[in-house]
C-alpha cells in the first residue's frame, strides 16, 4: 500500500510541482503526513437503534449521521463523519490534517431503491494557500435497514487552471451514527 501511495504522490508532486494537500479525501495526504494512516477503526459507542427505514428508497435511506472508513488500494486511509441530508447535500468532517483541508460538502442524489450518488469538491493547500481542488463521486449502496452503506469512489485532483493532476480510485464503508 505504501508503494502505491508513494507512487501516487509522486505524481501528483511532479504533475503539481508543488507539494499540494488534497485532505479531505486525498490518501496521499495521510501517507506524507503519517496521521490517519495509523488510526484504527473508531469503536464508537452503538445507540439503540430501531429502523424506521425498511421498505423506503436508499435516498430516505441515506439521509442521517454517519461514521465512514476510506480506503484505496486495498488498505485504509481516512476516516470520516459525514452528515446526509434530505434536501440533497451533504458534508464531512474526515481525519485529515485540518491545514489541508478536511471539511468537504457536495450534493447527492437517489439512483434508485438501492444506491445514491455523491458529487463532492474540496480545495487543496500549498503552505495554507489555494492550490487547486479535487472533485469525488461516489455511488453507495445503502442496507435496506438503512444502518450501514457502502461504495466505490473515484478522486479526480485539479490545479487552479482545470488541468487533471492525478485520479485516485477506492471505497467507502460506513455505519449509522444513531440519534
Amino acid at each position: 500500500m505504501k508503494k502505491i501511495l508513494t507512487a501516487v504522490m509522486t505524481v501528483g508532486a511532479l504533475t503539481l510541482g508543488l507539494t499540494a494537500h488534497a485532505a479531505c479525501m486525498d490518501p496521499s495526504v495521510s501517507a506524507r503526513q503519517g496521521t490517519s494512516q495509523e488510526m484504527t477503526p473508531l469503536a464508537l459507542e452503538q445507540r439503540p437503534f430501531t429502523s424506521h427505514f425498511e421498505g423506503r428508497g436508499a435516498g430516505e435511506r441515506i439521509v442521517g449521521t454517519w461514521h465512514v472508513v476510506y480506503t484505496a488500494g486495498g488498505a485504509p486511509f481516512a476516516q470520516a463523519f459525514i452528515q446526509w441530508n434530505s434536501d440533497g447535500n451533504e458534508w464531512e468532517n474526515i481525519s485529515q490534517p485540518t491545514l489541508g483541508g478536511n471539511i468537504c460538502m457536495g450534493a447527492w442524489k437517489t439512483v434508485d431503491h438501492l444506491r445514491v450518488f455523491r458529487n463532492h469538491f474540496g480545495w487543496l493547500f500549498t503552505n495554507g494557500i489555494v492550490s487547486g481542488y479535487f472533485n469525488e463521486t461516489e455511488t453507495d449502496e445503502v442496507a435496506w435497514d438503512g444502518k450501514s452503506y457502502s461504495g466505490t469512489n473515484e478522486t479526480k485532483i485539479f490545479d487552479l487552471k482545470g488541468n487533471l493532476q492525478v485520479e485516485i480510485a477506492g471505497t467507502a464503508t460506513a455505519t449509522r451514527i444513531a440519534p
